[in-house]
């Protein structure tokens, strides 16, 4: 070697086992993206030539969530294949067929795929609110996600849910984990969580002795995060709680915003909170007949024989933004028949139902793309 380069070494005369180990390391596994998928398919080559069986063990699925595998029964399993990638593809393949018949209607319809929904939409529907791209548009009516339903109903969405993200905070008197410490953060934390947990139970109950109601019509509230603590023999001065809250637009928000503060401060002095997301919008679009967008939403679905369930959507879609904005928009994903498993395990659309919702988004198209010019439009 020469000097200077010293554990170096190029091309052929680099030992085999070194160059494959250099390989692997090459590989990007580092969190919070690791690059699983490539780390994988490395391994199982190299154990391929050594003539190895492998097997991949996915959990809690039954086949790998991102190899769209569909079984005797039709069902295809995958990651989105009800949120919902399933919806982008039908709409495609019924602007598909429509072209394909030489459609043209009087409104235009427009596609619009957007980030970041699943974490806010902040960077995706919120922003492309405000660009000048889509005033351009000039967008009349939305179409927008709904959620499988396992019954023979299809469940159509005219408002959601107002998520608030609350962090309460609590301090209090610091010391040692031996001693009966007085005025504790802990103290206050508990008597937090009871307050807002017993208010849960009350909406879980209300919603268990009333057949009539859906979980679009109470309000959820679930303790998804905790915070304190440095070390097991000492006493935090500090400790936080997070809540993910959805309130339905029956709700009076600031009459609720009042009872979080009231169980603040029913835990003593030094409990906080502050909000990490708090929606206040809580539009609702029409579904009375008279109005012209819901009597063709609904007048295609009474010609094909859909029964429709009218319901608020329990959780939070882009929707909000675009009513929110003076838009009417509806949520509507055409999964009959199907258990709800977006965001879970072996989440699966059998094929005949996705083969149907584009002959139901080829009928909803063109009935919206053909209401005439309304009085506000000018």
């Amino acid at each position: 070697m020469a000097p200077g380069k010293q554990g170096k070494s190029t091309g052929a005369s680099e030992n085999p086992s070194v160059t494959l180990f250099r390989e692997y390391l090459r590989i990007d596994t580092v969190h919070p993206k690791p690059d699983y998928d490539a780390a994988v398919q490395f391994l199982e080559r190299v154990g391929t030539d050594l003539g190895l069986e492998c097997q991949k063990v996915e959990e809690h699925w039954t086949y790998p969530p991102f190899e769209a595998v569909k079984d005797s029964q039709g069902n295809i399993y995958a990651r989105g294949a009800q949120d919902m990638k399933c919806v982008s593809i039908q709409y495609l393949e019924a602007i598909r067929r429509l072209k394909a018949e030489g459609k043209s209607f009087a409104r235009t319809i427009h596609l619009s795929f957007v980030p970041d929904e699943e974490v806010g939409g902040h960077k995706g529907m919120v922003m492309f609110l405000q660009r000048p791209e889509f005033k351009a548009l000039n967008v009349g009516f939305a179409l927008d996600e709904g959620l499988a339903s396992p019954s023979d109903t299809y469940s159509v969405f005219y408002g959601e849910k107002s998520p608030w993200w609350i962090k309460v905070k609590c301090t209090g008197s610091p010391g040692h984990g031996s001693r009966f410490i007085t005025n504790t953060a802990a103290e206050k934390l508990h008597k937090v969580i009871t307050s807002f947990l017993g208010f849960r139970e009350s909406e879980k109950q209300r919603l268990k002795s009333n057949t009539s109601l859906t979980l679009g019509d109470v309000t959820s509230l679930n303790m998804t995060m905790l915070e304190g603590g440095v070390s097991f023999n000492v006493v935090p001065s500090e400790m936080a709680v997070g809540f993910d809250i959805r309130i339905p637009p029956t709700v009076d928000l600031k009459a609720f915003e009042e009872q979080v503060a009231a169980w603040c401060r029913a835990a003593g002095d030094g409990v906080t909170y502050e909000f990490h997301q708090k929606c206040m919008d809580q539009q609702i679009t029409s579904t009375e007949e008279s109005d012209p967008w819901w009597k063709a939403f609904s007048g295609v679905c009474r010609d094909m024989k859909l029964p429709l369930k009218l319901e608020i959507f329990p959780a939070a879609t882009d929707s909000r933004y675009i009513r929110a904005a003076g838009y009417p928009a509806l949520g509507f994903s055409p999964m009959n028949r199907t258990p709800v498993l977006l965001h879970d395990h072996n989440e699966f659309l059998n094929e005949d139902v996705f083969l149907r919702g584009i002959d139901i988004y080829a009928r909803l198209l063109p009935a919206l793309a053909s209401v005439p010019p309304l009085p506000a439009e000018g």
